[in-house]
């Protein structure tokens, strides 16, 4: 793949591993991001400060470097523009007409609707007023959502009328839409679906448990695990639906990622992407699998023949790090973690002495993740709290502070 050139949308921690994937396998990397305290930027063979989802600007970027893929990881951001470039350069991997509908959840329901996808009921509003109506006729909870946000940005759910307007407000704050969406609140436990979707068909299948933190009203996903135990009537439900959804929203020649809602043998697909999700997921995966899930991503933008077929079995699970509250990391015991390391257990961090955190309030808010080989969740929960253990806020320890607020 030498000389080649791959332009890779995004800089923050969930694109650096991409970034460092396409550096190993000998490709020059062409990064687009704005500019900011980003990782992926020192890391990148060719830099351009540009909002990825300015696609005419980034389009004569990629025209003028004639890259030979264009891919992303864990954003919706930039899906569009790689939908728009990969059209006019006639590269692999997801059109225009897809990319804009999985980026806008009114466009994503309403090709649900048309294609006979089971999905939760959906209304679109622009006002405090319709929201107030509907709610008259659906009752609480309910859930209101920005249509253009990912990483649970923009999601709030409304027990009561007294919470409706703020509710109203802080979705409005995240979105650059004039309508945000309704939406039925179902009781069900939520899963996710990852895979890979070729000109005809899904070449890979991956249902993965997730793991949640609620937190004012929000449900955050916070860790995935691999795989979901399910009968083969529930499997083959679950199937039939992802494809219907792929379908409907004509996703092909790219990565996917659902949420989906299971209750007993029913399903609801709640959003899909068309883009490989975060949260460890495509780490994951490559445990799971025992194939690198960005190599395999980053050969399918290239244009290259992809094996997708699983090798081994391995059960695996994940688990982002965080606050549980807002404060300034004091201090990080670096030789603690060391020994963790020695012990086996996988861990990153994305934050430095010095650096202000903010609660979990989504995905973003992470400062970390631990990875652990297993099916046992008590396992990956005592090794977080491990590598927490060595992290201190100006209120204290972090472990000690996350054990008494989880109380």
């Amino acid at each position: 793949m030498t000389g080649k050139k791959l332009m890779i949308l995004g800089a923050g921690v969930y694109q650096v591993p991409l970034i460092l994937r396409a550096k190993e396998m000998g490709l020059e990397t062409c990064v687009v991001s704005v500019v900011g305290d980003y990782p992926g930027i020192s890391l990148a063979d060719r830099f351009y400060a540009l909002d990825t989802r300015d696609y005419e600007s980034v389009l004569k970027v990629a025209q003028e470097e004639n890259i030979s893929g264009i891919c992303t990881s864990g954003t919706d951001v930039a899906v569009q523009t790689i939908g728009y470039i990969c059209g006019k350069m006639k590269l692999p991997g997801i059109s225009w007409e897809a990319a804009q509908k999985v980026t806008d959840k009114w466009k994503m329901k309403t090709a649900f609707f048309q294609g006979g996808v089971a999905t939760a009921q959906f209304y679109k509003v622009k006002t405090v007023k319709e929201v107030e109506m509907l709610a008259q006729s659906l009752g609480y909870p309910l859930m209101i959502k920005a249509v253009d946000s990912s990483g649970s940005r923009g999601i709030v759910r409304i027990n009561r009328k007294e919470e409706l307007s703020d509710a109203c407000e802080q979705v409005k704050r995240v979105s650059k839409k004039e309508y945000f969406l309704v939406e039925e609140y179902i009781q069900a436990d939520e899963i996710g679906v990852d895979g890979f979707v070729g000109t005809e068909r899904i070449e890979a299948f991956f249902p993965h448990k997730k793991f949640t933190y609620k937190n004012e009203g929000v449900t955050v996903p916070i860790g995935h695990a691999f795989p979901y135990e399910m009968s083969m009537e529930l499997y083959q439900e679950l199937y039939r639906q992802i494809s219907l959804a792929i379908q409907a929203l004509n996703l092909k020649n790219c990565p996917f990622n659902a949420d989906v809602f299971v209750k007993g043998n029913k399903i609801w697909i709640i959003e899909m992407g068309g883009r490989t999700g975060a949260t460890c997921i495509p780490e994951l995966i490559s445990i799971y699998q025992n194939r690198n899930w960005y190599t395999q991503i980053i050969e399918s933008s290239l244009g290259y023949p992809v094996d997708f077929r699983k090798k081994t079995f391995h059960p695996c699970m994940a688990k982002l790090l965080f606050s549980t509250r807002n404060g300034k990391i004091i201090q990080i015991d670096r030789e603690k973690l060391d020994s963790l390391t020695q012990q086996g257990i996988y861990w990153q961090l994305d934050v430095q002495e010095g650096m202000q955190v903010e609660k979990l309030k989504n995905g973003t808010d992470r400062i970390g993740h631990v990875i652990v080989e297993t099916d046992e969740e008590i396992q990956l929960d005592v090794y977080a709290s491990k590598v927490r253990s060595c992290l201190w806020l100006e209120q204290g320890n972090l472990e000690e502070l996350y054990e008494k607020d989880m109380q």
